[in-house]
């Protein structure tokens, strides 16, 4: 039986999954099958995956035993049973899993053992919407299967290579030595679509390069020759653009004052923050481009002018369907958000390239 590895990304109620067959030649990898699986912790789940043609291979509704709540351990436990039991899929040996969060001490890929699971869990207060579902994924592998090797790959490594200057806070520095800084983040996406614009564009991909990464969470990345140098978002994955529900970069004294005035504590910012704020929080009808672009003619929002594209950059836009994203809610902060790249200088930019999907709801 041809041998496979299985590549996780697992978030607080969904688990999206890729599976790729190994090359007896030592060749490239390819995709045999990919899929999610949405809706954990709820009544009702659902398992969909695709052939690499597309085709739906399997779409269910589990039914987890009586009482019992259908976890992240249950749903890989699916998963893992339903690839085994797949005559025409490869027999996994490995599982890779994206992990937002890498701290100071990883920079590269990872063999996951007790020890480093640990010290991963010690950077869930710097994302805390996705490190701890992250580990939840490794945890449940884990159980399931544990003779199962898995490693983790980071977001944050991409940028761990940026000039020191980028990644200071302007805080004394007994802050900075127990890791108060910018770390970066999206990285395995800024990763890729380096790769990529190099493949499509050859060498003026190699020089000053802005990449805007557009979803629910969002930033943007300056790179030069491929490399990371300045990136929006920084200690945390809540500073930079507006995202879905996330608010982005803000004035630290706006949160002062929502303490004074409003007696705010830890709890009610982080959820303000986090969940209420961002593009939910500007339009007041919902997190999801589609739902603001439906109510855009019949309802003028307040700050609906922030959502406008008023020109474009100075150099080449790329980037299929997310490239058209620009137009709905990047590119009125489009020198804040390059501001690191044009002090790392950058400016002004060879190439400005979009990924993810936000764009495609945005032609007008």
């Amino acid at each position: 039986m041809p041998q496979g590895l299985l590549v996780l990304n697992a978030g607080s109620s969904s688990i999206k999954f890729s599976v790729f067959a190994l090359p007896a030649d030592g060749g490239e990898l390819s995709l045999v099958c990919r899929g999610l699986q949405e809706n954990i912790g709820d009544d009702n789940p659902r398992f969909t995956a695709f052939d690499q043609a597309g085709k739906i291979v399997i779409d269910i509704q589990p039914t987890p035993p009586a009482g019992e709540v259908y976890h992240h351990r249950a749903a890989l436990r699916d998963l893992l049973v339903w690839l085994r039991d797949s005559p025409d899929l490869p027999d996994v040996i490995a599982v890779g899993h994206r992990v937002v969060h890498g701290g100071e001490e990883y920079s590269d890929p990872q063999m996951l053992t007790s020890e480093i699971i640990a010290r991963l869990e010690t950077f869930v207060p710097l994302a805390p919407l996705h490190q701890p579902h992250n580990l939840a994924g490794i945890r449940a592998i884990g159980a399931v299967q544990p003779d199962l090797p898995q490693v983790a790959c980071f977001d944050t490594a991409f940028h761990f290579g940026q000039p020191e200057l980028a990644r200071l806070f302007a805080l004394p520095r007994v802050y900075r030595e127990e890791g108060v800084r910018r770390y970066g983040f999206h990285g395995l996406s800024y990763e890729y679509i380096a790769g990529a614009l190099a493949e499509a564009m050859g060498t003026a991909a190699t020089g000053r390069t802005v990449v805007a990464h557009l979803g629910n969470g969002a930033s943007m990345c300056a790179m030069r020759d491929g490399k990371s140098v300045a990136s929006t978002m920084g200690f945390t994955a809540v500073e930079g653009l507006p995202m879905g529900t996330r608010s982005g970069s803000l004035d630290p004294g706006v949160l002062l004052y929502l303490i004074e005035r409003h007696g705010m504590d830890i709890r009610d910012l982080t959820n303000l923050l986090y969940k209420q704020s961002g593009l939910l929080g500007l339009s007041g009808v919902s997190n999801d481009m589609r739902g603001v672009a439906g109510q855009r003619r019949s309802q003028r929002q307040a700050g609906s002018g922030l959502l406008q594209l008023p020109h474009r950059p100075r150099a080449r836009l790329v980037g299929g369907g997310a490239g058209r994203a620009g137009r709905a809610g990047v590119h009125w902060r489009y020198r804040r958000a390059c501001g690191g790249g044009a002090r790392a200088g950058l400016y002004p930019f060879d190439v400005v390239g979009y990924r993810t999907g936000c764009g495609r709801q945005c032609r007008s």
